[in-house]
């Protein structure tokens, strides 16, 4: 069932939460009220125990174009809180459901930030990239927090004093995102990866991207001392259990038996 809202689409599909920008016509600029109704999808998303993983993309030619100047996110909106970009890049980040990104079109300047979020991106190969903010006398402030991490400071450092373009293909070779392929061919793309995922047991992808996040921040010392009793606490869940009793028996885990 898709659920239509002002300026995003919602729908859950073969328990994928699909999660679409729709503002084709301003190219899915970041306004008060689509990075409202993307943190409200994002709850509603994790909080469904039908979904096991979140996709989100755009409508139309672009991706997202950056912020909309005229409406900034977290600018007072209708109807309750007005979320910030922040507010839902953490969402993403902290979300115990794998995030994927899909960039079907240009991804600029804020639109970037979802990129930098996300747990695994699939892109476009000849779409156009850019941290476009120089270009109009301000900095990728925000976003530099989810993409300086991913595209190390060797990386960032030109792409943000220049604002060139970069493609869908050089953002996999610098570590932005992870596949890139026709456009035919993005839909296939994104199920392969939601297949891959719903393979595994729902706790552990959802640990195992906790522990990504945690373990990056720690030294040697502390990442030893954490992830033994980390490890040890899930060998001893139903769900582990329920995955070496079906290696051993050779069939599918009752978590994946239907995919």
């Amino acid at each position: 069932m898709m659920t239509t809202t002002e300026v995003t689409l919602y729908e859950i599909v073969g328990g994928a939460a699909w999660i679409t920008l729709n503002r084709p016509e301003n190219r899915n600029a970041l306004s008060a009220t689509l990075v409202n109704e993307v943190h409200d999808h994002l709850v509603a998303a994790i909080e469904n125990p039908q979904v096991r993983c979140i996709v989100l993309t755009g409508a139309g030619p672009a991706f997202c174009a950056g912020a909309d100047l005229k409406s900034p996110p977290g600018s007072a909106v209708s109807g309750g809180r007005a979320w910030s970009l922040p507010d839902v890049l953490t969402l993403m980040l902290e979300s115990p459901k794998p995030v994927i990104v899909a960039i079907n079109g240009a991804a600029f300047a804020g639109g970037l930030g979802l990129v930098g979020a996300a747990d695994i991106v699939v892109t476009v190969e000849d779409v156009q990239f850019s941290f476009s903010e120089v270009r109009i006398g301000v900095i990728p402030a925000v976003i530099s927090v989810v993409c300086i991490p991913k595209l190390g400071t060797h990386h960032a450092m030109k792409l943000f004093l220049t604002g060139e373009r970069f493609t869908g293909k050089q953002a996999v070779e610098m570590g932005l995102a992870h596949r890139a392929v026709p456009a035919d061919r993005l839909r296939a793309a994104v199920q392969e990866e939601i297949d891959m995922i719903n393979l595994g047991g729902p706790n552990a992808v959802s640990e195992a991207k906790k522990l990504v996040r945690r373990v990056s921040k720690l030294s040697i010392e502390e990442g030893f001392a954490e992830t033994g009793p980390w490890s040890a606490k899930l060998f001893r869940t139903e769900e582990a259990a329920e995955g070496m009793a079906a290696f051993r028996e050779k069939r599918p885990p009752a978590w994946a038996s239907g995919h």
